[in-house]
């Protein structure tokens, strides 16, 4: 597992920046998912399909994703008005001719301790390029956008993913929340994430 500094993502000339500048990069991590050049859009096609309550996520991950959907659900944090089109414009209203032309790239409708699968989606993409994927996530704490990039191995030859995490706090409470849930980031959630990740890719890597 490793979380790599702000610079190896503000540092790479990706799309994603021209058109963020509000948002703030709230967290960046190497994915453990090696492959070939083109195998962004293997591990896109893997993200949107899974089934969030497969057995590669651990049960105590799983329970803690569905308190927050219920907690959520409590405080109706998650409601239909809150969401993407709705409290905050979607980014797909600042995407340029090229982007907006392109194919947009698979929702993901599936999260750790949510079943809704045939509902709306959980996050809706944005766009999709060779080497990026970006999709967003808004509720009554924060517009939050997902960033899969596909970057080179410093080693020469290989390739693996990079997920920014770049976030929009809705105001005095959306900040004290994403404080209060960071250590939660930190010591459970992306370590349990990124394990998942490399043991749902691994039976890709090898086809």
């Amino acid at each position: 597992m490793t979380r790599l500094p702000n610079t190896a993502h503000t540092s790479r000339p990706w799309r994603v920046h021209e058109f963020t500048g509000d948002f703030e990069l709230e967290d960046l991590w190497e994915l453990p998912t090696p492959g070939g050049r083109g195998d962004l859009a293997r591990l896109v096609q893997l993200a949107a399909t899974q089934d969030e309550d497969a057995r590669e996520f651990p049960a105590v991950f799983r329970a803690l994703f569905a308190l927050r959907w219920k907690v959520g659900a409590l405080f109706g944090w998650d409601k239909a008005d809150s969401g993407v089109g709705e409290r905050v414009r979607s980014l797909r209203e600042r995407l340029p001719a090229d982007l907006l032309e392109a194919p947009r790239g698979p929702d993901l409708r599936a999260v750790p301790g949510r079943t809704e699968m045939d509902g709306p989606p959980i996050f809706r993409s944005v766009y999709q390029t060779h080497d990026e994927w970006v999709a967003e996530l808004a509720n009554k704490t924060v517009h939050s956008l997902m960033h899969i990039g596909w970057v080179s191995d410093d080693s020469g030859g290989g390739y693996h993913a990079q997920m920014a995490v770049l976030t929009k706090p809705n105001g005095w409470f959306g900040k004290a929340y994403m404080a209060a849930i960071k250590p939660f980031r930190y010591a459970l959630v992306y370590p349990m994430l990124l394990r998942a990740i490399g043991r749902q890719w691994q039976p890709q890597a090898a086809r």
